[in-house]
């Protein structure tokens, strides 16, 4: 089957263009270079230097150092390590460094191996990236004020995965702020088995404008997105190497307090894997989930703006590198922002988000063919998320005129009063397909009087070697979020086998969804009452 391409090849020039844009309006790094190991200083103004910074395997990174104002070598000063994003350049992170700089920090920001020029290839996270932030920090505090018993890392998306790898590997490390990153690379972009191929090539098509991709990203991506599944395995094995989830272990036993903020539409790493992740940390630990798509929550505060995520940052550095006794070791750690009415909320754990659950029974037997878009759909990535967050307008579509040859619809009754969804809805059915391979994906629509369906979530699905014509079960847990469904509205479940955020896995044939009698389906809604 062929896939739509044109909403996707705009969408990732979009964002490419944005990228770039960015650094220009940052400022293109220095272009001075200088032996490993030697520092070249282009520019100082209140306490700032630009730097070489020797990276490990012999490269070159570009950085900068934020001291703090009247720091002369008399006292040592917590110290803050900033790994860029993807495809950033070092000045990034400029408006925040400055920020925790005057609060007291030594603040130093380097552009990740691979982009941009910092030497090396891009490794995504790979062993080089951790050495990197070891090396960096064997760096400042060998040049800077910086005390070694108080380290912290941070990071946006790229930054911060590298910042909670790097957690489990030094010791020296106390504490994390990660921000709209991940913590299972292959949950977050092959979930269920299904490429998210927007995102992919995305990260592919900036990684090839602001860098030097190695041959083992190439030869990976390339087998994703061709749909090799003959190196199924080598990918996988590729990302448990890339996620902090592999080292959780190592994470706990080193105690670093663990930050983690991410937004319910990120459209590179859903917060399902974050949520996860955060339930099995042991050690001091914090969730803040808001509305946004991938580095929208923290994206204001990159431009010098008032910013949530990053002031609570500065408030788990200072409690936790500090000794600032300044409550946010008190407050209920997971932090929650709804996406329709704004307001935030606060919950003990994870577990506690979605204890109270709905079930909504999907009767009846739907029957569609494959390989055309019904109209439902999860967006376009990095936009789509974006204007729910600032316009309130997730993708919509009419269920009504949705067509039932390619789009399984059920519907609730409208309700009495609002539906407050917190966390993940879950989907049971039956499934019998005529091919031995297919994907679906499900949608959550919150439908008006009128039939106008704004997306509550979703989330796609793959199978493969099952017997033609024979019937299997599914469980599918769609992308958690936290939407306020208003009295009156009614809740609707369509599944279809097409979404240009996806590579569907459809050979033609047609998938029947079922209910038996001895396994009847059934949509499991969490609300907080």
């Amino acid at each position: 089957m062929r896939h739509p391409r044109k909403a996707l090849r705009a969408s990732a020039v979009g964002a490419a263009c944005a990228a770039l844009l960015a650094g220009a309006a940052l400022g293109a790094a220095p272009a001075a270079q200088a032996a490993p190991g030697q520092r070249t200083v282009a520019a100082r103004a209140g306490g700032v230097e630009f730097t070489d910074i020797p990276g490990s395997g012999g490269i070159t990174l570009k950085g900068n150092v934020f001291t703090p104002k009247g720091a002369d070598g008399s006292r040592r000063y917590p110290l803050i390590v900033l790994p860029t994003s993807w495809a950033m350049p070092r000045l990034e992170y400029v408006a925040q460094a400055r920020k925790l700089a005057d609060a007291g920090y030594v603040v130093v920001s380097y552009t990740s191996r691979g982009f941009w020029l910092s030497g090396g290839k891009i490794e995504t996270a790979g062993p080089a990236d951790v050495a990197d932030s070891a090396a960096v920090i064997d760096w400042a505090l060998a040049r800077t004020p910086a005390d070694p018993a108080r380290i912290g890392m941070a990071g946006v998306s790229y930054g911060a995965g590298i910042s909670l790898l790097s957690a489990g590997h030094d010791k020296r490390i106390k504490a994390v702020v990660a921000m709209s990153g991940w913590a299972d690379l292959i949950e977050s972009i092959y979930g269920e088995r299904t490429q998210h191929r927007q995102a992919a090539e995305l990260l592919g098509g900036l990684g090839k404008l602001t860098g030097r991709p190695s041959e083992e990203l190439q030869r990976i991506l390339g087998n994703f997105l061709s749909s090799d599944l003959s190196k199924e395995q080598e990918m996988l094995e590729w990302g448990a190497r890339r996620s902090p989830a592999t080292y959780l272990d190592d994470i706990n036993a080193n105690g670093a307090a663990i930050m983690l903020g991410n937004a319910w539409g990120d459209s590179l790493f859903p917060p399902d894997q974050y949520a996860k992740f955060y339930e099995r940390l042991t050690g001091p630990k914090r969730l803040e989930l808001r509305p946004g798509d991938h580095a929208t929550a923290e994206g204001t505060g990159l431009l010098g703006l008032p910013n949530d995520v990053w002031a609570n940052g500065q408030r788990w550095f200072d409690r936790h590198l500090k000794g600032t006794d300044n409550g946010i070791d008190r407050e209920r750690p997971v932090q929650l922002k709804s996406r329709t009415d704004g307001g935030y909320e606060s919950y003990p754990d994870w577990a506690s988000v979605d204890r109270t659950r709905r079930t909504l029974p999907l009767e009846g037997t739907r029957t569609i063919r494959t390989g055309v878009d019904s109209g439902a759909n999860g967006g376009t990535a990095l936009l789509s998320n974006t204007l729910d967050q600032f316009l309130k307008l997730p993708p919509m579509v009419s269920v009504p005129l949705l067509p039932r040859s390619y789009a399984a619809v059920w519907q609730s009754g409208p309700y009495a009063s609002a539906q407050r969804v917190r966390g993940s809805v879950r989907l049971h059915t039956t499934l019998t397909s005529e091919k031995e391979s297919g994907t679906a994906v499900a949608y959550l629509y919150d439908v008006g009087p009128l039939g106008l369906g704004k997306l509550v979530s979703h989330a796609p699905y793959t199978f493969r070697g099952k017997a033609p014509g024979r019937a299997f079960g599914v469980d599918l847990s769609l992308f958690a979020t936290a939407y306020d469904v208003p009295a009156g509205h009614r809740l609707a479940v369509v599944v279809d086998s097409v979404d240009p955020l996806y590579i569907a896995h459809n050979s033609g044939g047609r998938l029947t969804f079922s209910s038996p009698a001895g396994d009847p389906s059934t949509l499991s809604v969490p609300v907080r009452d």
